[in-house]
């Protein structure tokens, strides 16, 4: 794993550096902001430490840049317990920080942390399935396209929210108001007729004949349900 740490004290930085490389990480450093930017831009870096307070660009700003192209762990090191705030109040997206003097057995610890959980997802994410296909309906979910015995389908919005819920929990009966609060999002209103309208647009475009679905079937007095008889069509 490589650790980026900028922090323009040279004793705390090389003592970073030292204690982290005796873990087994290979360490790059940066004396200010602007110097940490141009080597997370050439290097695969998995971890920052970041000093809030740096010349040329300081720690919040060099985030602001982070985030808007990655979701690397950021832990920050903050000289005032008032950095704190700022860290965290503006929602700028560290994970950590920690207020000097800080404990390097408690920074390893949470540098440890950071690195498990970030791998753990990174793990899920590539073993997540990207496309979800029940008969002859396949849905992209990276693509948000459907298509149906390979011919494309055009959804709007709710209808393809709507078909991803239900292909995502197939066969499991739901009541219209459990789709609706599931497709909406909207716990506070409930509209019976929206969900109605939205299975009867599904259907139009994915049955042969809508009025004897063989995909999206009604249960009566109960819901709905995506049911698939096997017939190829």
């Amino acid at each position: 794993m490589n650790i980026l740490v900028a922090e323009d004290e040279a004793d705390i930085r090389n003592l970073l550096r030292y204690d982290l490389s005796d873990e087994g990480y290979t360490v790059f450093t940066a004396a200010d902001g602007a110097q940490a930017l141009s080597i997370f831009q050439t290097e695969t870096i998995h971890l920052l430490i970041l000093d809030v307070m740096m010349p040329r660009l300081d720690g919040l700003s060099l985030l602001r840049k982070l985030r808007e192209k990655s979701t690397v762990p950021v832990i920050f090191l903050t000289a005032r317990s008032d950095d704190v705030d700022k860290v965290l109040g503006l929602g700028l997206g560290a994970d950590d920080y920690l207020t000097k003097p800080f404990s390097m057995q408690e920074l390893l610890a949470r540098v440890g942390a950071l690195l498990r959980r970030n791998y753990d997802y990174l793990q899920a994410e590539s073993t997540r399935p990207h496309t979800l296909e029940y008969g002859n309906l396949r849905l992209d979910m990276d693509s948000c396209a459907v298509t149906l015995d390979g011919a494309p389908v055009e959804l709007g919005a709710k209808e393809y929210l709507l078909l991803k819920f239900l292909m995502e929990h197939r066969e499991h009966v739901f009541t219209k108001k459990q789709l609706y609060n599931a497709v909406w999002d909207d716990g506070t209103y409930y509209d019976d007729n929206t969900v109605m309208v939205h299975i009867s647009r599904l259907r139009a475009k994915l049955e042969v004949d809508p009025q004897n679905p063989e995909y999206i079937k009604t249960i009566r007095g109960i819901g709905y349900k995506l049911h698939n008889t096997g017939i190829a069509r």
